[in-house]
């Protein structure tokens, strides 16, 4: 294979004044420097970064990122320096901890009549943002769609404190580290991504839709280059930050009493598997059975309506008909009631934390 190499060029006035900043304070090495007699020309490596220092260059200084492990203890702990020739370095944590924004709470409606944009993402997947203001970033959620036929994914995985995949329609096939072969997610299944599992999307079916939860909004997706899926051994009990990946299945479902009088929900185990994190149910109407204004105390509660019809109200709002692909966030302490509801219905509830109070007024 032919040896290939790429660098950076950087301009410089005086390589006297830059070689003693890039090599010591930078601890950067020096791989080449020319002419002997008066060096206009030097490369660098370090930090996986080649730079060129070229005098006279025409280009900006430009930025420097450095990430490290340890920043205090990196160029003396400092956190922003200037290179002689005038380029600025930023040091930053290489695995900077996760940051729970704080909730902002709000009453959110999201209808699939109101016809929001599908967006091109990651993957060529379309996405559909179900909770515009984002809680202040506390939380995503996206309706997302699929193209049929292989799916041009990478071995990733996200930076992230929460995330479920719930299948609405069609089926999708992933691949997830430590989990033996390929996973087929079908219409009521979800998976659990525990924080920072590595997995990739295969294939997908034709009309293929998933809802999405990521907590916060803001997260990393970063590529693996060097793990291959499957892996070798398979532990379906290890887990990613106090969490275990999740497989369920609808067929397994059982049905029994909701938080809600009036409904019941399948439970999905994510709460137990999360520790306490957040819970996923699917819920119904009881056929011939009416349900009472309710408040809950939990942080998030989010839901998504995957089939049927029903009438959301809320204290001080209009009431909402709702039907499928429709979605509402229900701040704590806020009366609703889930009213005239189709024995079609079928709602996806996300909570966090996984369990909380249900006031019945």
């Amino acid at each position: 294979m032919t040896d290939t190499r790429a660098e950076f060029r950087l301009p410089t006035e005086n390589l006297s004044d830059d070689l003693p900043f890039y090599t010591k304070t930078l601890g950067m090495r020096l791989d080449m420097i020319y002419p002997a007699d008066n060096p206009e020309i030097a490369t660098l490596s370090g930090h996986g970064l080649r730079i060129r220092l070229e005098k006279g260059a025409p280009d900006a200084a430009g930025t420097i990122r450095v990430l490290t492990e340890n920043p205090d203890e990196f160029a003396d702990g400092a956190r922003e320096l200037m290179a002689p020739n005038g380029t600025r370095i930023e040091i930053d944590e290489l695995n900077p901890p996760l940051v729970l924004p704080r909730t902002e709470h709000a009453f959110v409606v999201r209808r699939l009549a109101d016809q929001a944009p599908w967006v091109i993402g990651r993957a060529g997947m379309e996405y559909r943002d179900l909770v515009p203001s984002r809680l202040g970033g506390a939380m995503i959620a996206s309706h997302i769609r699929v193209p049929d036929g292989p799916v041009p994914d990478m071995v990733h995985f996200h930076k992230v404190g929460f995330q479920l995949i719930f299948c609405v329609r069609g089926w999708v096939d992933v691949l997830y580290e430590d989990q033996g072969g390929v996973r087929r997610l079908h219409a009521g299944d979800c998976f659990i991504q525990p924080p920072r599992i590595r997995h990739r999307v295969m294939h997908a079916a034709d009309g293929i839709e998933v809802v999405e939860i990521g907590v916060p909004a803001d997260h990393i997706t970063e590529i693996d280059h060097e793990m291959t899926l499957p892996t070798d051994i398979e532990r379906p009990d290890r887990e990613w930050d106090g969490q275990r990946f999740v497989h369920n299945l609808a067929r397994d479902g059982v049905f029994a009493p909701f938080r809600i009088p009036g409904f019941e929900a399948r439970d999905t185990t994510i709460n137990e598997n999360t520790k306490g994190v957040a819970s996923v149910m699917v819920a119904r109407p009881v056929a011939g059975a009416h349900s009472p204004w309710t408040k809950h105390s939990g942080d998030i509660l989010f839901n998504f309506v995957m089939s049927g019809e029903m009438t959301l109200e809320g204290e001080g709002k209009d009431p909402f008909r709702l039907t499928a692909g429709d979605a509402f966030v229900i701040p704590p302490e806020m009366a609703t009631r889930y009213a005239e509801a189709t024995k079609e219905l079928q709602l996806l509830e996300v909570s966090l934390p996984g369990s909380f109070n249900t006031t019945i007024l």
